[in-house]
């Protein structure tokens, strides 16, 4: 089967994560990158063999030789290069999280099927040991009925740039769209939501932080606006409700991590562990992973297809296997995430109906 041809929009920080992924893609073969920063695509072109560069990512999209694309933004730049290459023909693999906005997310999916192209987000936890582990038991009936999940993520202190890594972009609601709730929560809050089957929102109440001291020449030169701890809770219309909280920074030790809950059965993520009862006794089950994790792989020729994100967007272009709905996942988190910003604006719970309504975009201009 012949490799799958792809061009690069941006080669920063998360564009060499990305590269690297490639490197260990067989089937995939980037062709083409596209920066504004002429040395750094220079210099990221020759690190990783890519022949053809551009300034102007939309002259790399006039290449007829293209599969697809693959865009490292900022996060409010998502929506114009995913829009412009999915009309350009090309299938887009995009950096989480899909938007700085709902409006903007939406507007990358409704052109992702009104041009028949195929969208992905890079969601790296729904490819997880404990996704996969905890997707199978609840697939065969182990949970039960679902009714709570918790997505939490911590971090004591790593917010970026004035914590010393990444860049002010990060930290900068004209760039990012928010703090710790898009820059590592989406990770949690779309893994959760994958576990619990994509229940429709109905509510959200959310609550966020900026509170801890931190370098003011730092603070100043990068104009630091965005959250650090982020709080929400999510009533969804089929009853089950989650817990949603995610730090940059917080004085404390450690966070419960993230959990799914039902009728039979409850799963912590990490470290896994299956709870439920046995004959009126509680039980709590710790599979070895790398036996079961080293079998599936044996047995399932297809099962390094869901190795990374990377490589199971790869093999659903070759069509090897069933795309994961990536980009509605992103989007229904999308609901959650700004959610979590208006009530806090408002000091109240707000319907999901109209977070939608206010959602606006907020795409920078390319």
């Amino acid at each position: 089967m012949e490799k799958i041809r792809v061009g690069m929009i941006g080669v920063g920080q998360i564009a060499k994560m990305h590269l690297d992924f490639y490197r260990d893609i067989p089937e995939a073969e980037v062709v083409a990158a596209a920066d504004i920063d002429e040395s750094e695509l220079n210099a990221v072109s020759e690190k990783y063999g890519i022949p053809h560069r551009y300034g102007d990512f939309r002259k790399m999209l006039e290449r007829d030789d293209l599969d697809a694309v693959d865009v490292c933004l900022h996060n409010n730049l998502h929506a114009p290069a995913t829009i412009a290459a999915l009309r350009a023909g090309k299938n887009v693999y995009c950096e989480k999280p899909i938007a700085g906005t709902y409006a903007d997310g939406k507007m990358m999916l409704d052109a992702a099927r009104e041009t028949g192209r195929k969208l992905h987000i890079q969601l790296s936890m729904l490819y997880d040991r404990e996704t996969k582990f905890a997707k199978r038991l609840i697939d065969g009936g182990r949970l039960g009925n679902i009714y709570l999940g918790r997505a939490s993520g911590y971090r004591r202190r790593g917010r970026p740039f004035v914590d010393g890594y990444g860049s002010p972009s990060f930290v900068k609601k004209e760039l990012a769209g928010g703090g710790a709730i898009f820059d590592m929560g989406v990770y949690r809050l779309t893994q959760v939501l994958f576990l619990m089957g994509l229940p429709e929102v109905a509510r959200v109440s959310g609550k966020t932080f900026q509170t801890m001291e931190m370098d003011k020449d730092r603070k100043l030169a990068s104009g630091y606006d965005v959250e650090e701890l982020g709080l929400g809770l999510v009533r969804f219309t089929n009853g089950a409700v989650l817990e949603v909280i995610e730090a940059w920074a917080i004085h404390l030790d450690q966070f419960e991590g993230s959990s799914v809950v039902g009728t039979l059965g409850g799963i912590r993520l990490y470290p896994f562990s299956y709870m439920s009862s046995m004959d009126d006794i509680e039980m709590t089950s710790r599979p070895d992973m790398d036996e079961v994790d080293e079998r599936w792989h044996r047995v399932n020729p297809l099962e390094s297809a869901g190795d990374s994100s990377q490589k199971h967007w790869i093999a659903a272009l070759q069509g090897k296997v069933k795309l994961i709905n990536t980009a509605e996942i992103a989007l229904r988190s999308m609901v959650i995430q700004e959610g979590i910003y208006i009530s806090d604006s408002r000091g109240c719970e707000v319907g999901a109906d109209e977070i939608i309504s206010i959602s606006k975009s907020k795409a920078a201009a390319l």
